[in-house]
């Protein structure tokens, strides 16, 4: 029978579905496609471990080769465990995991549905308050001792359907924006004495200016309300550097981690939210001057 899966493909359902990104792309299908092309090697993915390595190497007629240390070790599975006194509920975790293992809500303490977490790291960097630690639950048990195909399996089906939740929203959110700049642009575009009013007896353009002016206010109470909550964040961290229990996750900062702080840091400037003065110096304690 003729199988329709492309090696891509084949390469893919070899992996742990973890989406850490510490082989270097951004999740198990880009490192998939670029293991086909022969742009990346068969041992950058630390999650699936020797076995892994030997899984892809067995398919493509390949030598057995050690993980590439660059991408990390393999390692007990660990599982993320948010400390509730501390979460401020700012929901860059949620906004940060590729399987969409957290609960929670804007100002409410957050949750990790253990069972679903894929051990990923990529929660940890986002949060302001350093409230979350990644505990081992796997005992001795490393790479596919320590991952079963059924959550493999399980974790992928989660990722493909926030990825596909997530370019649902960009669509509706591109949409709005394109309506908004509708409804101004005719009364930007007439002059003046061409208004009209319509039934109500309002003119077009005060209608579309009232609407652009209401979802300004609503965007700059968005960003007042997390402003707010990091300010409470680096208050709370200067007062547990006040008792000496500073953040514990700045030590040996590795690239992954430090460019999804860079990303994390990105995301609030475009979105207007100043970012934390003292966080440059904490982000890379290893640098010689702040970053």
């Amino acid at each position: 029978m003729n199988d329709s899966k492309t090696l891509a493909d084949r390469i893919e359902d070899l992996l742990p579905q973890t989406q850490c990104t510490k082989c270097g792309y951004e999740g198990c299908r880009p490192y998939a496609e670029a293991v086909a092309t022969g742009a990346a090697n068969y041992n950058q993915c630390p999650p699936g471990g020797a076995e892994g390595v030997a899984r892809l190497a067995k398919l493509l007629g390949k030598p057995v080769i050690p993980i590439n240390p660059v991408n990390g070790v393999e390692r007990p599975r660990p599982a993320a465990f948010i400390d509730e006194q501390l979460c401020i509920g700012c929901t860059l975790c949620m906004q940060a995991c590729p399987v969409d293992a957290i609960v929670g809500a804007p100002k409410q303490m957050h949750t990790i549905v253990e069972d679903q977490c894929t051990g990923c790291d990529l929660c940890v960097a986002p949060c302001p308050v350093d409230c979350i630690a990644m505990i081992p639950v796997t005992g001795a048990a490393t790479g596919w001792d320590a991952w079963s195909q059924q959550q493999a399996d399980e974790a992928r089906v989660r990722h493909d359907r926030r990825q596909a939740r997530l370019a649902a929203e960009r669509d509706a959110a591109e949409a709005r924006a394109a309506a908004r700049r509708a409804a101004v642009a005719p009364a930007a575009a007439r002059p003046a004495s061409a208004a009209k009013a319509d039934t109500s007896g309002t003119p077009v353009e005060g209608a579309g200016a009232a609407a652009a002016t209401g979802a300004e206010d609503a965007e700059a109470k968005k960003k007042a309300i997390i402003q707010a909550a990091l300010e409470r964040a680096r208050r709370k961290k200067a007062e547990l550097a006040e008792r000496g229990a500073g953040p514990r996750n700045t030590e040996h900062v590795s690239a992954d981690v430090q460019a999804q702080i860079d990303a994390a840091e990105a995301r609030r400037r475009r979105i207007g939210i100043a970012a934390d003065p003292d966080a440059a110096n904490e982000s890379n304690p290893h640098d010689d001057k702040p970053t």
